[in-house]
């Protein structure tokens, strides 16, 4: 049996998706029953949720599945298997927007739908950034944001990085907003209790507290009475830039170029 430690006869793979001959192991006829990758998928995506990111780990999943750690392995070959998988799985719940009516509700939907995902799931993001994002799921998410890319009006060359514009800044923002939220739940506090209790430290400085107080002006003219609501209207706004400027460069260069026949 080749080992998938191996690295001459089963060098290091850089995907789960690319491999598909994963596991190098035969199956076996006594794996336990009921046992698949789907069922395995599941149970990781529940573990990583709970638990999070820095705990998953191959044992931990085998006591949430009442197995032994040994018998994950004659479905999925490491731990990154485990992770790729659970990863590609939740792109499915970002809800894609119909084909028809405007760009830009349209746009505005998928994009709250994604940053709901990062903040329901905010192990999402670390591996986003580490792994290829290749597997069905995502794949069909991508296809549905080029979509609405393709509507814009945006000549083809512009089109990838009007997709960057938007979904990168909807990555940063539901990341930041997630981790957020989960060290005050750790904390035992709500988020405005953790946010009254930061900007009290930086104004218990004297060397600080200046320019907490220059920006006094600018916290009152943002609007909303919680941190919740203030960052509601942050993130609507600046989505509303993204598709002004998506917008202005479609008007400044004129209908899309079309690919050759």
């Amino acid at each position: 049996m080749v080992s998938a430690s191996d690295p001459v006869k089963n060098p290091a793979r850089t995907s789960v998706w690319i491999d598909r001959t994963t596991p190098a192991r035969s199956r076996r006829s006594d794996s336990p029953a009921g046992l698949d990758r789907n069922r395995i998928t599941e149970a990781s995506v529940r573990l990583l949720d709970a638990e999070g990111l820095a705990k998953f780990s191959m044992r931990r999943l085998a006591a949430e599945l009442d197995v032994t750690a040994m018998s994950l392995y004659w479905y999925v070959d490491t731990k990154d298997d485990l992770l790729e998988l659970a990863l590609d799985s939740v792109y499915a719940e970002v809800a894609p927007p119909g084909q028809d009516g405007d760009w830009r509700e349209r746009l505005r939907a998928f994009a709250r739908s994604y940053r709901e995902l990062l903040v329901r799931h905010i192990w999402v993001s670390p591996l986003a950034g580490t792994y290829l994002n290749i597997g069905p799921n995502s794949v069909l998410f991508s296809s549905a944001v080029m979509d609405v890319i393709r509507a814009t009006g945006l000549p083809l060359e512009r089109q990838t990085g009007a997709l960057a514009a938007v979904f990168q800044f909807v990555y940063g923002f539901g990341t930041v907003e997630g981790h957020f939220k989960a060290r005050c739940d750790a904390a035992g506090l709500t988020q405005d209790e953790a946010h009254r209790q930061a900007m009290g430290t930086i104004r218990a400085q004297p060397h600080l507290r200046g320019i907490v107080e220059s920006s006094d002006d600018l916290m009152a003219a943002r609007g909303g009475d919680t941190v919740e609501e203030m960052r509601e209207r942050d993130f609507d706004f600046a989505l509303d830039l993204l598709i002004a400027g998506i917008e202005t460069m479609s008007e400044r260069t004129g209908p899309p170029t079309t690919a050759a026949q």
